[in-house]
């Protein structure tokens, strides 16, 4: 069965460590988080995982969270990135308490640099990059000093000013924190602090030439702003140590906050890496940011994924400190839950094939009478009510729903046998018309006018229900089909490349469907059940496009049951 998505308050060790804390009185009791994302693209579904555990703990613990956008790369950086990340996190439901910048605080990290030179603690390095990254060394051997290490600090504080000035060429110098050169962890070995950059950056313009390294600007803008607990996935471990050795050294104006780290979110037969994201974009593999196979929330709520079955996902995988792949069959799990709850139902047809009831009445002008059915539109809420669909002789079916020779086990259409046509009559089909290249284009039924409503009066049963529309008010509608966007589990694998496992036909477009005329009125990014098909989102921007979100069997079921043996 699914998985139900659970409302208990969560129990990990972040948790106990904030309720810990409040116990204790650490931070005077007061609980403040953020989330810092880089506005050099879109979020994706690892973000939500950070998203709803910063918010989440602020909420839960009756603290506040902060969004801060980490901008100190000014080439990668731009505007609207930075409204998508918010418009994204606002349909994710979530609201910070401020919305602020690393750069509202590039004054006072500088202030803080100077700081640091004075007392010795920070030096201006005139080597190249590629030297400088030669020299950390390895782990098990130490790195080499800078023959700049020991400048003395009037000497580097002027240069420093003079880098802010813009005297020097970009990547002509950097400024370094003095540390330990022989220090196992590597982020200890004189870690860069700023360099000479000239891009020209979307918020401050042209205003500075030197931008600080996200270690600089991390902790700093944590202590800035007041930050508590301050969560990041497990790549960021081993920079924990220089986190606290800046904020040891400083004059904080606040508490010193704590850094810990979470395992990140991965899924299978996807991609969490921003950078192939980005390149998936760029070389036009797939259509945008927002194309419906990707793991961004812009493509997910494109697809139709309801923000609460990602945030239902993101709240029963819970945090961990060891990292693992999630199936993307249980996230699948959470949607087909949250939409089988929500979901009006309509009918459609993607692949018609036309049906033609020879005993069915006409009218005065000769053409196939219309009778009307109500039909529910969801049997998991009454109060979503129920809709009339028009039944005439001429209807489309489901090409797949006819056989003219079945095969074993096909209990759908068939020459001679008996099936349902949801919530109409029970048919009979009788022959078919053939093109001249042999292909079935018309199954001729006829039908019993006692089983109006689907039952037989004398008990009889028949194996199958089929849904179909009226072919005369029929509406034309398109319909893209999704499978994975990589064929393997674990995409670059085997080869060490995830593009490598990209599947060319990751989705199929359907055009000349069929859909029942409700559809038309669905609104643009709602949701729908297909009948017997699955889950379908109407496109925001494409009139009568629909996405095919989920299917409706529940995969995540049957992994399970493999599991079990």
């Amino acid at each position: 069965m699914t998985v139900p998505p659970t409302s208990a308050p969560a129990s990990d060790f972040v948790r106990e460590m904030v309720r810990r804390d409040m116990e204790e009185g650490t931070f005077a009791g007061r609980v403040q988080t953020r989330f810092p994302p880089e506005p050099n693209g879109y979020l994706h579904i690892g973000h939500a995982k950070a998203i709803v555990l910063d918010f989440g703990i602020a909420q839960e613990f009756g603290g506040t969270c902060n969004l801060r956008f980490d901008d100190t790369n000014p080439e990668t950086e731009e505007k609207h990135f930075v409204d998508g990340i918010i418009e994204d996190i606002a349909w994710l439901g979530y609201f910070p308490a401020r919305t602020i910048h690393a750069s509202d605080y590039f004054e006072q990290l500088y202030a803080w640099a100077e700081h640091l030179v004075e007392r010795g603690l920070a030096y201006v390095d005139d080597q190249d990059p590629d030297t400088i990254s030669a020299q950390r060394g390895g782990y098990g051997r130490p790195g080499v000093e800078s023959p700049y290490r020991n400048r003395a600090p009037e000497e580097n504080l002027d240069l420093l000013r003079r880098m802010r000035a813009g005297e020097f060429p970009d990547g002509s110098r950097v400024l370094r924190a003095r540390i330990d050169m022989a220090h196992e962890n590597m982020q200890l070995r004189d870690p860069i602090m700023y360099r000479i950059r000239r891009g020209h950056h979307y918020r401050t313009g042209d205003e500075w030439c030197i931008y600080p390294t996200y270690d600089w600007a991390h902790g700093q803008s944590d202590a800035i702003e007041g930050v508590t607990h301050s969560f990041c996935t497990l790549e960021f471990d081993s920079h924990r140590p220089l986190y606290d050795w800046f904020l040891e050294h400083l004059p904080l104006p606040y508490d010193q906050p704590r850094q810990t780290e979470f395992a990140r979110l991965e899924l299978t037969h996807t991609v969490m890496s921003k950078r192939r994201l980005a390149e998936l974009v760029a070389t036009g593999r797939v259509d945008g940011w927002d194309d419906p196979r990707l793991p961004t929330l812009r493509g997910l709520r494109r697809r139709g994924y309801p923000a609460a079955a990602i945030r239902d996902f993101c709240t029963f995988i819970g945090v961990s400190r060891t990292n693992s792949r999630h199936e993307i069959e249980l996230l699948e799990s959470f949607v087909r839950t949250e939409l089988n709850r929500t979901a009006l139902r309509r009918m459609a047809v993607l692949r018609p094939l036309r049906l033609v009831i020879t005993n069915w009445p006409v009218d005065e002008a000769g053409a196939p009478a219309v009778e009307w059915f109500e039909i529910g539109n969801n049997p998991e809420n009454p109060a979503d009510g129920s809709r009339q669909v028009p039944f005439s002789g001429e209807l489309l079916i489901e090409r797949d729903d006819f056989a003219e020779v079945p095969p074993p086990k096909f209990f759908r259409l068939s020459p001679g046998r008996e099936v349902r046509l949801r919530g109409a009559y029970l048919i009979t089909a009788t022959d078919v018309v053939k093109d001249e290249d042999g292909t079935v284009i018309e199954v001729r039924a006829t039908y019993d006018p006692a089983t109006r409503g689907g039952s037989a009066p004398d008990g009889r049963k028949v194996k199958s229900t089929m849904h179909w529309v009226s072919a005369s008010h029929a509406v034309d509608a398109t319909v893209a089909e999704y499978e994975r966007l990589f064929s393997a589990p674990v995409p670059g694998e085997a080869t060490g490349n995830p593009l490598d496992d990209l599947d060319p036909a990751s989705r199929t477009v359907l055009a000349g469907c069929k859909v029942e005329a409700a559809l038309a009125d669905t609104p643009p990014g709602a949701v729908v059940q297909f009948e017997r098909l699955g889950y379908f989102a109407h496109d925001p921007d494409d009139h009568l496009l629909f996405h095919r979100t989920v299917g409706l069997r529940d995969e995540w079921a049957a992994i399970q049951k493999r599991q079990r043996g």
